[in-house]
């Protein structure tokens, strides 16, 4: 086969990829009307966490949301390589938001590396998300195995089944492995070991920011965060909050 015609059949083959290319630039959906802007004198809380509270009961409340305690987490490799996915969040108050995963993940391993995280909830019904920038501490031990014994059985063999992100032969490794354990663990009164390599992390937020879509596209952008040094609050552009915390409009 001559060199030439390799090449026509590699150009073909760009030609191709190329024309398959699908614009979608045009699809767009209404956001929420003027009458239903979001602005400083309807927040619940002058610090991030109660305000978290609010708009989370209110998802919760939608049948709709299936999940609304979905999270999008993005961390990053020493060099600075992102990487995002979903994962539940199974807690959060003033110190933060929490989350249990297995310690051997490719998650876990870039925490290790970088401690810096971001985090986003979306709640497409009701037009809004959560931007949330901060750093990762591990939770203790004994507060992982309290949540870990807190789940279905089926779910704690499922953690201790898989060891998250590492390559396997198929599917057929996992249902072997799980065998197993339901044989050893699918009994009345017989507790499930916390694996070593499974438990929970605590965000602990420096800057906490809440979206809400505006049907014109001037969406609205209330941000929390934490003070610069030296920095004072003006009440034009920078306002005072609540437990050490500022908060200021973003431009959409």
């Amino acid at each position: 086969m001559g060199t030439k015609y390799i090449q026509f059949c590699c150009n073909r083959k760009l030609l191709t990829v190329r024309k398959m290319s699908i614009d979608i630039g045009g699809m767009r959906i209404r956001y929420k009307d003027r009458e239903e802007t979001f602005l400083e004198k309807h927040l619940v809380s002058k610090e991030p966490f109660g305000q978290f509270k609010a708009w989370f009961e209110e998802a919760c409340s939608r049948k709709e949301i299936l999940e609304p305690n979905a999270m999008c987490l993005a961390t990053a490799t020493k060099d600075g390589q992102p990487s995002a996915r979903f994962v539940l969040c199974k807690g959060y108050g003033k110190d933060g938001f929490k989350f249990f995963t297995n310690y051997g993940s490719r998650k876990a391993k870039e925490l290790e590396e970088n401690p810096n995280v971001a985090a986003t909830f979306y709640w497409e019904i009701l037009n809004r998300s959560v931007r949330i920038e901060g750093h990762i501490e591990k939770l203790s031990e004994e507060e992982s195995i309290k949540y870990f014994h807190s789940r279905p059985v089926p779910s704690q063999i499922a953690a201790c089944t898989s060891y998250q992100s590492t390559p396997i032969e198929s599917r057929n490794v996992l249902c072997e492995r799980e065998k197993v354990l339901e044989a050893e663990y699918m009994i009345p009164e017989k507790q499930i070991p916390k694996p070593a390599f499974w438990g929970g992390y605590l965000i602990r937020p420096r800057a906490v920011e809440f979206w809400q879509g505006q049907r014109d596209r001037l969406h609205d952008r209330i941000k929390f965060r934490k003070p610069k040094v030296g920095e004072v609050p003006d009440e034009k552009l920078l306002h005072q909050g609540e437990d050490g915390w500022v908060f200021e409009r973003l431009s959409p």
